[in-house]
């Protein structure tokens, strides 16, 4: 018997192809991409503008992806909601819907773990299962806005998994959740963050997407870099600023920086001015993270003071630094936790 077609991961052009081998007109796949993106209806009995033996063959020959919530976790402090959403196939994501004045955004995961094996995330605990496809991700935007009734107008490609490392299927997702007759996400509410691959930043500037790229940065040099972060082993700090500052000509795109502040390794005024140095001149943002603590890690956040005196000699160079609010801290909204309790 062959494979089910994943509907939802198909572009227009995809579903045109795919009702034609059918014998069926294009105007069938455009009704059944609004009914997917537009609608979010995963049932063919429901797309009840499509003839009867049409949505029988459908549910014969395809389907329409469609996560299952396996645990939903709501703040009492902010609101925030952590999903653990669940695949047929028993692969397990997670998701988070948080509330800023500015709308509401989504924090995705784009694999089912992770084999970059930075030192003090959760995701990577485990390793890699699987890449998502690009209904698996566009299925937790849509099940984060069923579930909860908000519209989501951010998204983050911050969670379980590194977006670079699955491209092809990023790529597409980014395409299907921006285009103009299903969610119509402009690309500029979109931010995809990087443990920094440098091959594949050129290859995303290049693509004409414009994203806002994040790199995870975490250390001002090498050394320190090395220890937490093995991608450091194949592109040097140097490398990767280099490679930033192609895509921020190419794009017009500001960087964003993410930097884990960790209590002892990274975190002392002396690291602040070497990355001050480093940024100076670029069209950058430094995002300071006191790093989540994660059960079996031994890195511990930073103190307060040390927070204050790092953003205070960063800001001395004249760059946007902000410090990340802790949203949803009484769930364990960081990403990696939920997972890691239910593999």
């Amino acid at each position: 018997m062959p494979p089910m077609t994943d509907l939802k991961s198909l572009l227009p052009e995809e579903l045109e192809t795919f009702f034609g081998a059918m014998g069926e007109s294009a105007y069938r796949a455009r009704q059944v991409f609004q009914w997917i993106h537009e609608k979010d209806v995963s049932d063919f009995a429901q797309m009840t503008n499509l003839p009867l033996p049409l949505r029988e063959k459908l549910s014969r020959t395809s389907l329409v992806t469609a996560a299952t919530v396996e645990r939903k976790l709501v703040s009492a402090r902010d609101g925030t909601v952590k999903f653990l959403f669940g695949f047929a196939d028993g692969e397990k994501v997670e998701s988070v819907l948080m509330q800023y004045k500015h709308g509401n955004t989504v924090c995705i995961s784009t694999q089912a773990g992770c084999r970059m094996g930075c030192a003090f995330c959760a995701s990577t605990v485990n390793g890699l299962k699987r890449n998502l496809e690009p209904s698996e991700m566009l299925e937790q935007v849509q099940a984060a806005q069923r579930h909860t009734g908000r519209t989501v107008s951010n998204i983050v490609l911050m969670g379980i998994g590194e977006p670079l490392d699955n491209y092809e299927n990023v790529i597409k997702f980014l395409k299907l959740v921006n285009h103009k007759d299903g969610m119509n996400i402009g690309l500029r509410h979109i931010s995809l963050s990087t443990c920094g691959l440098v091959d594949r930043i050129d290859r995303l500037a290049a693509e004409g997407l414009p994203v806002t790229l994040s790199v995870s940065l975490h250390a001002p040099n090498d050394e320190i870099r090395r220890q937490i972060m093995p991608i450091a082993n194949r592109y040097t700090v140097d490398e990767l600023l280099d490679c930033c500052r192609r895509y921020e000509k190419r794009t017009g795109r500001r960087t964003s920086f993410e930097y884990a502040l960790i209590r002892g390794l990274n975190d002392s005024p002396a690291c602040a001015h070497e990355l001050g140095s480093r940024l100076c001149g670029s069209l950058c943002h430094v995002n300071l993270i006191p790093v989540n603590e994660v059960k079996g890690k031994i890195y511990k956040r930073s103190e307060k003071v040390a927070v204050e005196l790092f953003t205070k000699a960063l800001e001395s160079y004249r760059m946007t630094v902000t410090v990340r609010r802790s949203l949803g801290g009484d769930i364990n909204a960081s990403c990696g936790q939920l997972r890691a309790e239910h593999s």
